[in-house]
């Protein structure tokens, strides 16, 4: 009973986190589409709320010019089905100013960087995209595959698993990770987001996977060993958490 609630509590978290923030090449961490998101009252008056002007998807983003009546927005959300003239209510996110999207090729003065659609908006919202993300590679097909990688050596090394297990003691530490690449989003925030497995930890917790951010760019398939600083419960803003992620990695040779 206790393993199922802890997969429950975890499966619920993991839901939240897709909305894992990620600013576009998939450009943060970064996530799926989502079905739109109940608010309550009190909440709603912070929506982005009105008439989609302008659309495009992008390095895993859906960017959205919102015409809001007095005045128009630029938003970037998860990729998601949206149309010209759709009504459309976003949550609320984090702005940047001067953001520019690699994939675009395009600096943008002012744009919001949201969790995604709210209850209430009209039309296809909430739909998936069903294409692979630009700007994501991930292993696709081999995502089933049977990973095994044997435990980096040395000092502060530790498996992917080891690492979701004693993450409150590594919090803000230096770990030493060694794996498969199963997925690179790049150009996010500055920064490349891979994940790697190496056949430990529980899929159905979702502690088999490791996220790192790092300025190296890997293949996809490729075993590196990784050495970066373990952080607890990384929120980026706009709703993206991440229970566990190494940041500032650089890939050991």
């Amino acid at each position: 009973m206790k393993r199922f609630i802890v997969a429950f509590v975890v499966c619920v978290l993991s839901l939240v986190s897709a909305g894992v923030y990620a600013s576009p090449k998939q450009e943060n961490p970064l996530p799926p589409a989502q079905t739109p998101l109940a608010v309550t009252s009190s909440q709603e008056e912070a929506l982005l709320s009105g008439k989609v002007a302008e659309t495009m998807n992008s390095g895993g983003y859906t960017y959205i010019k919102l015409d809001m009546g007095d005045k128009t927005k630029w938003v970037a959300i998860p990729m998601t089905e949206v149309k010209v003239g759709q009504q459309v209510k976003l949550l609320p996110g984090m702005e940047m100013r001067n953001f520019t999207s690699k994939t675009l090729n395009r600096t943008f003065e002012s744009i919001i960087f949201s969790g995604g659609l709210a209850s209430g908006s009209s039309g296809a919202a909430g739909k998936p995209a069903m294409a692979q993300h630009p700007g994501s590679k991930s292993a696709g097909a081999q995502s089933a595959e049977k990973i095994k990688v044997e435990k980096a050596s040395g000092p502060n090394a530790y498996t992917v698993g080891e690492i979701h297990e004693k993450v409150a003691s590594l919090n803000k530490k230096t770990a030493v990770v060694k794996g498969k690449v199963v997925k690179v989003s790049e150009g996010i925030m500055g920064k490349n987001w891979i994940h790697i497995q190496d056949g430990t930890g529980d899929a159905l917790l979702g502690t088999n996977k490791l996220v790192a951010t790092s300025q190296d760019l890997p293949a996809v398939g490729d075993i590196i060993t990784l050495k970066g600083t373990i952080y607890q419960d990384k929120d980026f803003g706009a709703g993206y958490k991440y229970p566990v992620i190494m940041e500032q990695a650089a890939i050991q040779k």
